[in-house]
């Protein structure tokens, strides 16, 4: 029912999605091999990449004319909740099956990255809520590009509970703000919320990073 709505919404978009698709699965196998560690590539990293497919059929509908038709939005949603749903699995299934790798857990990062851009500017392009979107989907972005300049960002941090916790609230909002019944003051409310735990969290990150350079 899911891959009905979405090609019956995304059809026209096919081109942008089989680009997007392809050019970041030909980037991921370039990397497995550098980098993985296992002989198998294990469900874990097949579901990382169904969610991947997931983020590639979103990004076709950046093209579609704004304000969003219900539809459009409803099937932006159920995909967001899908891609949603799926994350963590891939980690259950990773130690589950002994394959768990940096790579793994860096790949599963990236694709909720991407995920939260494309939610925040399909959303954003079609005027919902306001700024806060663009913290939203653009944060790990701008975390990447500030390690450039301070290379100190770049060190590897602890596995945190309080970062997958928000991580999965600041995408949970951008896919509850593509519901075409959620009011607005509701809207915004989730969106300011989630960009304020957003920025916490990454300040908690930058916090630790900075204590850790000056020992």
């Amino acid at each position: 029912m899911l891959l009905w709505l979405a090609w019956q919404v995304f059809a026209a978009g096919l081109p942008v999605t089989s680009v997007v698709y392809l050019a970041g699965l030909a980037f991921v196998v370039v990397r497995m091999a550098q980098h993985y560690p296992h002989r198998a590539v294990g469900a874990c990293n097949v579901v990382t990449t169904v969610r991947f497919m997931l983020v590639a059929v979103l990004c076709a509908g950046i093209g579609a004319s704004a304000p969003l038709a219900p539809e459009v939005s409803w099937a932006v949603f159920a995909i967001a909740a899908v891609a949603l749903s799926l994350d963590g699995v891939d980690g259950w299934l990773a130690r589950r099956q002994a394959l768990v790798s940096a790579f793994g857990a860096r790949f599963d990062m990236e694709v909720d990255a991407l995920l939260a851009a494309v939610l925040a500017l399909l959303l954003f392009l079609d005027g919902r809520a306001g700024p806060e979107l663009l913290i939203l989907g653009g944060a790990r972005y701008v975390f990447v590009l500030a390690s450039y300049v301070w290379p100190w960002l770049d060190a590897p941090l602890p596995a945190s509970f309080r970062r997958k916790l928000v991580c999965v609230i600041q995408i949970g909002a951008l896919a509850a703000l593509a519901l075409p019944v959620l009011p607005e003051v509701a809207g915004r409310v989730i969106a300011l919320t989630a960009s304020v735990l957003l920025v916490w969290s990454f300040a908690v990150d930058i916090r630790w990073l900075a204590r850790r350079r000056c020992t």
